[in-house]
């Protein structure tokens, strides 16, 4: 069985998605949204899957270490990397995928920009959900360039908290 996989993320203006290992922002109705998009199941006694690299795992708040919720897998090349909580580690997006069994409905790939990079390639990515931030931050990290192969972008809704605009897409594997 093919689990479908998406990536998740938020960009400014620039594509910019962190700086210093964090998010340059906070916004409450996008971390609800990443929550509700990344946990919620059609099946109660499925799960999601999020993967991540070492950098973004890191850059969790420890309370929040692993997403509760979903399975969580960690890729990281140093194979003495140790995580608490019940995260996984894998030393590759292909093993990672591979770890996926029957109870797992989605995947999300949450970050950071290398682990995005090397999926944008990956044939079992269906698609990207993107949320917009209508600003423009200080980012050291930027989301690497979108292949023409996902799109065309459906706007899933959008809302603003202190009078910024956010705006959901979904763009589509052709």
């Amino acid at each position: 069985m093919q689990h479908p996989v998406y990536l998740i993320v938020a960009v400014d203006k620039n594509m910019g998605i962190g700086k210093d290992g964090r998010l340059p922002w906070h916004f409450s109705v996008e971390m609800k949204y990443f929550k509700e998009l990344t946990s919620k199941t059609k099946d109660m006694s499925n799960l999601n899957m999020v993967i991540m690299g070492r950098n973004t795992w890191e850059s969790l708040p420890e309370k929040y270490r692993p997403l509760p919720g979903r399975k969580n897998i960690v890729l990281t090349a140093n194979h003495h990397y140790e995580v608490v909580g019940g995260a996984e580690i894998c030393a590759s997006l292909e093993e990672a995928l591979s770890t996926a069994d029957e109870d797992i409905e989605q995947i999300f790939i949450i970050g950071g920009a290398k682990v995005f990079e090397s999926a944008l390639s990956n044939p079992h990515v269906k698609g990207i959900y993107l949320t917009k931030i209508n600003e423009n931050y200080d980012c050291d990290t930027f989301f690497p360039d979108m292949p023409k192969y996902f799109g065309p972008k459906i706007l899933i809704h959008s809302e603003e908290e202190n009078s910024i605009k956010l705006e959901y897409y979904l763009y589509k594997r052709d």
